[in-house]
């Protein structure tokens, strides 16, 4: 397969080109052209440069706004809201992460809702900048109904991710970042873009039945991770991400988007707690108990989560990233 090999500053050029050249006004353009090119740089093919086929279809489908102002409210002492106002969700965190960290450090604990958003995103770029900032984050959203309850056949929950960040000091942060489906939405389209078979449990067809076709599964529906457990915590992602924060459900979001094809709409929630407020002169004492936690994962022979994503991430600030010509084909055909 022929790769084009692109170093970061390039494949963020290429996505900021496009972007401003399909109507994105400065500042959701360079949110927006940072978030993918850091998915690809992390190893995220998924949430990386393949995203701009998606965000440019949903601008031109009318489901998002390429250059609404988020208006950001403090509406208690440890709740920040950010109205996104129907634009992509990273402009909006961007301008309440300030708040957001404050808010964590006087409370110890705070949280930011985000409303009206349209997001496509990894979770693990929201919590990696609290841990970088001392603190422990924990980040989730539902998306378009995709997924079928344990036990059901017909498409109702997102792929309602969740993320989480424990803060290190000078080693990479822990971080994980998991769809309580059996798989992202996005790595059961790029199987079905390279015609290739997806592993077994990852989604049934339209008529209820077990498939390894990805088309299949996007037509049909998609499977929670290990049945009624992932079941029940891509429930709570619902709750939490939805009416909680007075935004939509999965199935909300897909009727909105009424058979256009855009990204979900809906709303993220995003805490952040400080363990020097609820640590205070034993913090340092604690968080090296937590050293002892991951160095004993590691001797048993396992590996931390994200471990891989910043051994990529080193791999590409050194040789950039590489995609299919046939992606980069695509993309830059987002510029005619």
């Amino acid at each position: 397969m022929e790769m084009v090999n692109l170093s970061l500053t390039e494949a963020y050029a290429l996505a900021h080109k496009v972007l401003r050249g399909n109507g994105f006004s400065e500042a959701h353009a360079a949110a927006v052209a940072k978030n993918v090119t850091h998915g690809e740089r992390d190893g995220c093919a998924s949430h990386g440069l393949w995203r701009l086929l998606g965000i440019v279809e949903t601008l031109r489908k009318g489901k998002v706004s390429p250059d609404v102002e988020p208006v950001i409210t403090d509406t208690a002492p440890a709740i920040v809201k950010a109205d996104a106002g129907g634009a992509f969700s990273l402009l909006a965190f961007e301008r309440a992460l300030p708040l957001l960290m404050e808010k964590a450090r006087h409370s110890g604990i705070a949280a930011l809702a985000i409303n009206r958003c349209v997001h496509f995103s990894a979770l693990f770029a929201d919590v990696e900048p609290l841990t970088e900032a001392g603190l422990v984050a924990l980040a989730t959203t539902p998306s378009h109904a995709w997924v079928a309850p344990a036990g059901g056949t017909q498409p109702l929950f997102g792929t309602n991710p969740i993320a989480f960040g424990w803060p290190r000091g000078d080693k990479p942060p822990f971080i994980f970042d998991m769809a309580t489906s059996a798989a992202a939405r996005g790595e059961i389209q790029l199987h079905q873009r390279a015609g290739k078979a997806v592993p077994e449990g990852w989604g049934i067809d339209s008529d209820g039945q077990a498939t390894t076709d990805a088309q299949a599964i996007l037509d049909g529906a998609m499977l929670t991770f290990g049945g009624h457990k992932g079941s029940a915590l891509a429930a709570m992602v619902e709750l939490l991400a939805g009416p909680l924060i007075g935004d939509m459900t999965s199935a909300e979001s897909l009727a909105w988007d009424n058979g256009a094809g855009g990204l979900p709409y809906g709303g993220e929630l995003i805490l952040a707690l400080d363990p020097t407020r609820f640590l205070g002169d034993d913090a340092a004492t604690h968080l090296a108990r937590a050293e002892t936690l991951f160095s004993g994962m590691q001797q048993q022979g396992a590996r931390l989560p994200g471990e891989r994503r910043y051994q990529s991430r080193e791999r590409a600030n050194r040789d950039g990233v590489e995609i299919t010509h046939s992606l980069f084909r695509d993309i830059s055909a987002l510029l005619k």
